[in-house]
């Protein structure tokens, strides 16, 4: 006896959302405390500015309002929606997740939910996971939102990573299309180097310490080795890119956008070269007013994308998403229409 499956059917985009704090720090408030310059943070990363979250924005209400948006432009609400996928490593608590935290704020709390936590990847490994579930009959819409509170991890007073990290969110709804329009997935891990970015933990392991105790650390917070993350991103990580127009059966001219992680203006410049990214297709840069937001970069930088060249909507875009790990996932994508 064979079990019964829905038929599969294809995937899209349907809308973006995003939301951006209020409170914009420029570089000029960072660089004194670390002993820094503006033109050395611009040369470094790129970056100008930096979105910082206040008490009052949360992982929680910025997602919410970043799923809102993309639910108005979509023309459809929650109801609408069968499963919620949340990528971020800011949320504050083990358990539950801050998906089912989101869903019930949104408003469909028996909505299927679940977190992802693959850093700066997480949104490329949901928006994959999303286009499954739609292509299997699993889900009909899904909400996949990136979202990062960067800033209650971020050490001030650290000289390599003080000026990098931003706050936002981002979402796309994704549900059923008539055609292909989310190319097929290459993603992967190098764990042998997972080390290179760590979440520094607020506490020692007290099953390994030898009196058993809990030695206080400090509050958590991220730190990276620069040039390994670099070299690793653009010679590695740039051969996944190249990986995903393959998959798609998509070449480098054919795309009207090429949209990265936003870690480092440098390593998106290099990348582009690495992957051979003619001159035609636009560039996502973000970084350089909104700094680095993990999960939430790459729709964060979509949406701005869209805002500034209304053209890209419908056109082909590659996203490349890497982070601690170190792990990393790519797709080629349809972007979704004017709303």
């Amino acid at each position: 006896m064979n079990i019964k499956l829905p038929p599969t059917v294809n995937s899209q985009i349907l809308s973006v959302g995003s939301y951006r704090p209020k409170h914009i720090v420029a570089n000029s408030e960072i660089a004194e405390r670390i002993d820094s310059s503006d033109e050395w943070i611009q040369q470094r990363t790129g970056i100008q500015s930096r979105r910082i979250a206040g008490e009052d924005e949360t992982v929680i209400t910025m997602a919410q309002a970043a799923c809102e948006m993309a639910l108005k432009r979509a023309k459809l609400t929650m109801a609408d929606v069968d499963t919620l996928i949340l990528a971020t490593i800011t949320y504050p608590f083990q358990a539950p997740s801050a998906a089912s935290e989101l869903i019930n704020v949104l408003g469909n709390p028996k909505a299927a939910a679940f977190d992802i936590s693959a850093a700066c990847a997480g949104f490329c490994y949901g928006v994959a996971m999303a286009s499954d579930l739609v292509r299997a009959g699993s889900s009909k819409r899904v909400l996949v939102v990136g979202v990062e509170k960067l800033s209650e991890f971020t050490d001030p007073d650290d000289r390599a990573t003080a000026f990098i990290f931003a706050d936002g969110a981002g979402a796309v709804l994704i549900g059923p299309s008539e055609q292909a329009r989310i190319g097929p997935v290459a993603w992967g891990s190098d764990a042998d180097s997972r080390d290179a970015i760590l979440m520094n933990p607020a506490y020692t392991d007290f099953r390994n310490s030898p009196d058993k105790g809990v030695t206080e650390l400090g509050w958590p917070h991220i730190s990276q080795q620069g040039q390994t993350v670099y070299r690793w991103a653009v010679f590695t990580v740039s051969k996944i890119g190249v990986k995903a127009l393959e998959l798609a059966g998509v070449r480098a001219d054919e795309l009207g956008a090429f949209i990265p992680h936003q870690a480092n203006m440098r390593i998106i410049e290099s990348m582009a070269k690495e992957i051979k990214i003619p001159s035609s297709v636009i560039i996502a840069d973000d970084i350089r007013v909104n700094g680095n937001t993990s999960a939430a970069s790459i729709p964060l930088a979509m949406d701005i994308l869209l805002e500034t060249h209304p053209e890209l909507h419908g056109s082909l875009a590659l996203m490349i998403g890497y982070g601690a790990g170190l792990v990393y996932a790519a797709q080629v994508v349809q972007l979704p229409p004017l709303p």
